[in-house]
């Protein structure tokens, strides 16, 4: 068991603070309309606050007609070229593609055939960690939590950098390269370190083999075999490829050039990331997904009967059954309206392995999760909403099919999140120059200090 942190303040003095601290803390929904502040930075109609310009990656769900929004099918572009296209090519060369992805995002242009052997080398070779770093920063102290793990990791390995707080280009990106190749290396020691710690079984700290792909070192790390097939990896591949960026706007992303812009370090930026990512209502939502489905599954005579799900959605949209949330997780989307591209590359590239590995109960429950939940909305709510499934809803399926465990489905988006987030720091600092200050406006109304002998 790791060791336990004891607080030295007493429950019960929190609490009493906690009503003073709510007394003074509360904003009146109206006063946003009043001033006109849009909440997380979003517009009325739920769209995005326009915050910033980039090359790196574009999501579109929707078109604008008459100042009305139109649902589209999605799509997902990275540096121009359509995620569709870059994997259907990855799939039918039979190769794999995130090596690939990686260097378009930061370069911004497809690799050639020596780019790309280039590249893997480089990764590769970067995949270690420094020497005694495992035992010193992971071993020492294991966490109950990968993603807090990986990010103290991160943080970390500025201790070990020559040249830490050097913003140039070339340092920026020999730092963005060693953190997307160490990614997979710290996100399996700190869940191997947990295994231990935790759960009391035993851990597997296998020799990295650098010329392996990064989906093929990822999942060698993590089997107490070291065996994979090729068609594992490749779905694994595909996962990180779709992972691997969304746009400038996602949470994480956003987080990461706003400490960008600031002028901080490499390593500081790419936590922040990190501790984005871990919030349920971004990276984590997946997990969401995977407890909902089990609770239909287990809830449920037979969880591929329609009339049966379609009941169990609309008592959770009630809050009568579930978590008490009302809300069908991996459903709807801020900005994917007919589909989410990334949901539908998921869904066929995962169906065949999950029939064949005897998940075929887990793909159909969230099929018809899939096709129910717009229906069940409408009934419940009173109010046509087009709904699609995000690529939340059939990642945790995909995770499992591979027998990743629950513990790393967010430490492995952020293993290929770190792609993108590193493209968005080297745009941001190649071409803006301004620290991001947005305001926020105080309704706090003006008070006359008050002596301490009149209090």
């Amino acid at each position: 068991m790791g060791t336990q942190y004891i607080s030295s303040v007493s429950q019960d003095y929190i609490s009493g603070l906690c009503g003073e601290l709510e007394k003074n803390n509360i904003i009146k929904p109206g006063d946003f309309q009043k001033y006109r502040v849009k909440r997380g930075l979003r517009n009325p109609d739920g769209t995005g606050v326009m915050a910033g310009l980039s090359h790196v990656s574009s999501v579109e769900g929707y078109y604008i007609l008459d100042n009305e929004r139109i649902p589209k099918e999605g799509k997902l572009s990275y540096r121009g070229y359509d995620i569709k296209d870059i994997i259907a090519d990855c799939v039918a060369d039979d190769r794999f593609g995130f090596e690939e992805v990686v260097w378009l995002l930061i370069f911004g242009s497809l690799p050639s055939k020596d780019q790309i052997a280039e590249i893997r080398e480089v990764l590769g070779k970067s995949r270690a960690l420094p020497d005694e770093f495992i035992e010193d920063m992971i071993m020492k102290h294991p966490s109950k939590d990968i993603m807090n793990k990986m990010a103290r990791c991160v943080m970390s390995l500025y201790s070990y950098d020559e040249n830490p707080d050097d913003i140039s280009t070339p340092n920026v990106l020999r730092q963005s390269l060693q953190l997307i190749a160490q990614f997979p290396t710290m996100m399996n020691s700190a869940y191997q370190i947990k295994r231990r710690a935790f759960y009391n079984k035993s851990m597997y700290l296998h020799p990295i083999k650098p010329e392996l792909s990064t989906a093929e070192s990822i999942l060698r790390l993590l089997r107490s075999d070291k065996k994979y097939t090729d068609e594992e990896a490749k779905l694994l591949d595909i996962c990180l490829m779709i992972h691997a960026d969304h746009g400038g706007g996602n949470n994480s992303t956003f987080s990461t050039r706003v400490l960008t812009s600031s002028g901080t370090d490499t390593y500081s930026a790419i936590t922040a990331g990190l501790g984005s990512l871990k919030g349920p209502r971004h990276g984590g939502a997946n997990i969401k997904v995977a407890h909902q489905m089990e609770y239909i599954m287990e809830n449920l005579d037979d969880s591929t009967d329609d009339k049966q799900v379609r009941d169990m959605l609309a008592r959770i949209m009630k809050k009568e059954a579930g978590d008490g949330s009302g809300l069908i997780y991996g459903m709807g989307h801020a900005v994917y309206t007919l589909s989410d591209p990334r949901a539908v590359i998921l869904k066929r590239s995962a169906k065949k392995l999950a029939f064949d590995h005897g998940f075929e109960k887990e793909f159909m429950t969230l099929d018809a999760i899939e096709r129910l939940t717009p229906q069940v909305f409408a009934e419940i709510k009173g109010v046509e909403k087009t709904m699609c499934a995000n690529v939340d809803l059939y990642s945790g399926l995909v995770y499992r099919v591979l027998g990743i465990p629950e513990d790393l489905y967010t430490p492995l988006f952020a293993t290929a999140r770190v792609a993108g987030w590193c493209a968005h720091r080297l745009e941001e600092l190649t071409t803006s120059s301004k620290i991001m200050r947005p305001a926020y406006k105080s309704v706090t109304k003006y008070r006359a200090y008050t002596p301490l002998e009149q209090r």
